[in-house]
């Protein structure tokens, strides 16, 4: 079974960065396009980044060249680097293949970005 285990959330003031790291257990990455979703207050849950099997990245428009998605294959691993946060990225996050297995959400980290 599918484990996903997203870290690295935090209280950040506007502007400011924090890396979220998602550990991947059960399955092996490698061949296997992952993404980061996020899921707002009130909001449905969205898709953030993704980075295909041969690394290639995609980024949702809000994203404005602020974030930075990497992945880790030895190590089953998948980062996001957010800098430039706005109170707008407040959000639990998540982790997941992108398109995610639907029985394999993570609980996610949250990240709050204060004014």
């Amino acid at each position: 079974q599918v484990q996903l285990v997203e870290s690295g959330g935090g209280l950040v003031q506007a502007g400011g960065s924090l890396r979220l790291s998602c550990d991947v257990s059960g399955s092996t990455i490698s061949g296997i396009h992952m993404a980061w979703y996020r899921q707002r207050p009130g909001k449905e849950r969205e898709w953030v980044a993704r980075i295909s099997s041969g690394r290639n990245t995609f980024y949702a428009d809000f994203v404005e060249g602020r974030f930075t998605i990497s992945r880790d294959n030895a190590k089953d691993t998948v980062d996001l680097q957010m800098s430039r946060l706005e109170p707008e990225d407040t959000a639990v996050y998540y982790c997941n293949k992108y398109p995610p297995w639907p029985s394999y959400w993570g609980q996610g980290t949250q990240v709050t970005v204060s004014s």
